[in-house]
């Protein structure tokens, strides 16, 4: 099958109220509604050809982001996240690609690249690329807009037929006149590093951010070695609760005093 009418997952047809699936960070697919709450401020419906395609615009305790969802005429379905920012950026192609597109002519197989792109544009957000492929094969001209993420991880993707591409930049306009081109999120100042020396060893408490969110990075740092390990800023106070649990058992078991039951009883269960 030819990316137009392709998706990369199968499954039932998008709602109205949205696809199954959470947009996470901005869209981290996988994760359940229940580990994040998130709201549903907008969305547009668009039929290009025998697609249909639903921009939803989101928000959650990260910031602001559009689900784009390509639904195919077999119900397949695919889609890509775009904080507002990059939607900005994205429609901004759009229009170029539109005005390259309307001065290409019909097509000529003759003189169709190998791969069969036409022009190609790449966007940069934090840990995520977006590449922008305006591509022809038997089935006529499309956008290809792949995502993929720099730490690893499934490319996403949907294809817009180039027919569609002026419809789908005046809907991400409406959206984003709308709600503005700011991602949101938090915006004020982190807390400072911290540091921590036991025996040999050194541990270090750095706060960051990026497009997921706030973090804890825990470093374990010896004279040969190094490790890390990395605690979103949601699960900070679970995390808390499960060391302050800990540290209460193991103070009352160092409180208990020794008997001569409790040696007795320990002797026994050596046996």
């Amino acid at each position: 099958m030819s990316d137009i009418g392709s998706g990369d997952e199968s499954g039932q047809k998008y709602h109205v109220q949205g696809m199954d699936g959470n947009g996470g960070d901005f869209g981290d697919p996988g994760q359940s509604s229940g580990q994040q709450t998130e709201q549903e401020l907008a969305t547009k419906m668009l039929q290009i050809q025998s697609k249909r395609f639903y921009l939803d615009v989101k928000q959650n305790r990260r910031g602001r982001f559009i689900k784009v969802a390509e639904i195919g005429a077999d119900g397949r379905r695919s889609q890509i996240f775009l904080a507002l920012s990059t939607a900005a950026e994205f429609r901004d192609h759009l229009s170029t690609f539109s005005d390259y597109y309307a001065s290409l002519g019909p097509p000529n197989p003759e003189s169709v690249p190998e791969d069969g792109k036409l022009k190609s544009e790449m966007m940069i957000k934090d840990n995520r690329r977006y590449y922008l492929d305006l591509k022809e094969n038997a089935r006529g001209r499309f956008l290809r807009v792949s995502q993929t993420i720099t730490r690893g991880g499934p490319r996403s993707q949907i294809a817009i037929p180039a027919q569609g591409m002026i419809e789908f930049r005046d809907a991400l306009t409406d959206l984003l006149e709308e709600f503005g081109t700011n991602d949101g999120g938090f915006k004020g100042e982190l807390p400072e590093g911290r540091h921590m020396k036991v025996d040999n060893k050194n541990f270090y408490f750095d706060i960051g951010q990026n497009n997921r969110g706030i973090y804890m990075r825990i470093s374990e740092v010896k004279s040969n070695f190094r490790t890390a390990i990395t605690v979103p800023e949601k699960c900070w106070s679970r995390f808390r609760d499960i060391l302050t649990d800990y540290c209460d058992k193991m103070k009352k078991s160092s409180d208990t005093p020794i008997t001569a039951e409790t040696n007795l009883q320990t002797s026994n269960s050596l046996k």
